[in-house]
């Protein structure tokens, strides 16, 4: 039943009520009659009120926009120094390094959304995160998304996450573990968004088929640089379906590109009092591929589910590194392949516990016209193989709060180190559904 319905109903009711309880005289017929009146009176008001309501866009504004923080914060302990973290074969950026060891405030989020008409719905997301002991807030998205384009086609324009791959997409309060996989540590600096606009579009089929591409300005970590017009796009295909009631699948194709790229990396210690900062200049190409499952039995998500998760990207990158730190400044070419993927599979076994396991694993062959200089930026991997392990278990309460205790055995890098995190995660006010 709607609100205009309800409510008539509700008047009626009141007035059919009143009028049982009065006599049958004269004067208090005519009291009744008053009083019918004066509901007919005010039953046009709420009708006229929801009429206008309608006409401004279909939703009663009272509760518009929609307001939410993501409160997150982490305990880490780790046997070897989190300053000293690097990833054989991969020049590190982005937000890749490892949170400081003890008590830190996490990722969190406030985040405004609206449907602005019937036509466009807006979102604004601030991040709230801690970098060397310094609160840092940065516009993590500000987009518009269409309602109704029509024939089965989306537009979204602004700052947003890029539709790359399956993880990359989600909020970092949605990921099953605390920290990013290697490889999106690796390749995205823990993720990738940027300014531009995607047009995707849904086929009219039985299976989910969706075809999408996006176009950049190439300004974030891993493009880079200042161009004109498109810096950097994205073409992407997913793919899915139900089978019976308890179980879902999805798979998925994604491509990236970005010339004339100039992306400055974090920076790679080599010595006690000096760190160099590389330079790439030249151009990059990442594929990826990723596929996830879920189970829960008939249909109920709430009260116990499995979802299993894999994806590989391999990226081919050409031009040049430079050591911007080094005097004289130094200069090698570079031909990189780099690769990596990782599998995780979680468990909620009841309706309040979860548990989870994921394996990590990358490979990179980079090669030069300098090795000197490429051993200096960190893309030498020197025989090492990068991998990891982690398993979780969480206590969540509700869908509003989340208790998380992971452990990671660490071999991404030479020294192995053992890594604990305890991370607390709460959702305050309205937010939105998540994406398969």
């Amino acid at each position: 039943m709607n609100t205009l319905k309800f409510r008539t109903a509700f008047v009626y009711a009141c007035a059919f009520s009143l009028l049982l309880t009065v006599t049958h005289s004269s004067a208090e017929t005519d009291d009744v009659s008053k009083t019918l009146e004066d509901y007919d009176k005010r039953l046009q008001l709420l009708e006229d009120r929801d009429t206008q309501v309608v006409n401004a866009g279909g939703a009663d504004t009272t509760f518009n926009p929609a307001f939410s923080i993501i409160l997150d914060g982490v305990f880490a302990s780790y046997n070897n120094d989190p300053e000293d973290y690097n990833l054989p074969g991969y020049a590190l950026g982005g937000e890749a390094g490892l949170p400081p060891e003890g008590f830190s405030l996490g990722h969190s989020e406030i985040i405004f959304s609206s449907n602005i008409d019937d036509k466009f719905f807006g979102q604004f997301t601030l991040a709230v995160a801690e970098h060397d002991n310094e609160i840092e807030v940065e516009l993590e998205e500000a987009f518009f998304e269409t309602l109704a384009l029509g024939g089965g086609f989306n537009l979204r324009g602004g700052r947003f996450y890029s539709a790359i791959g399956y993880l990359n997409q989600q909020h970092r309060h949605v990921w099953d573990f605390y920290d990013a996989p290697l490889v999106y540590r690796g390749l995205f600096g823990d993720q990738y968004f940027d300014d531009g606009f995607r047009l995707s579009f849904i086929a009219p089929t039985d299976i989910f088929l969706e075809f999408g591409a996006e176009a950049f300005a190439g300004h974030k970590y891993p493009a880079g640089g200042e161009h004109s017009g498109v810096g950097s796009w994205t073409a992407f295909t997913n793919i899915g379906g139900d089978i019976g009631i308890s179980h879902s699948w999805q798979a998925g194709l994604s491509y990236w590109s970005a010339d004339d790229v100039e992306r400055e990396y974090g920076g790679h210690a080599h010595a006690a009092t000096s760190v160099e900062v590389p330079l790439f200049s030249g151009d990059s190409r990442i594929m990826g591929a990723n596929a996830v499952y879920k189970w829960a039995p008939d249909g109920n998500y709430r009260e116990q589910n499995v979802k299993i998760q894999f994806e590989y990207f391999n990226r081919d990158e050409t031009g040049d590194i430079t050591l911007l730190n080094s005097s004289p400044v130094e200069t090698s070419t570079l031909d990189s392949r780099q690769s990596g993927w990782y599998l995780q599979g979680t468990w909620k076994f009841i309706r309040s516990w979860q548990a989870g396991i994921r394996y990590d694993l990358l490979d990179s062959d980079n090669t030069g016209s300098d090795f000197g200089v490429l051993d200096e930026a960190g893309l030498v991997a020197n025989g090492h193989t990068p991998e990891r392990v982690s398993v979780m278990a969480e206590w969540i309460p509700s869908e509003f709060s989340r208790i998380r205790l992971q452990y990671n055995r660490d071999d991404s890098y030479q020294v192995s180190d053992n890594q604990v995190y305890l991370q607390y995660t709460f959702s305050m006010g309205s937010h939105g559904a998540h994406a398969f």
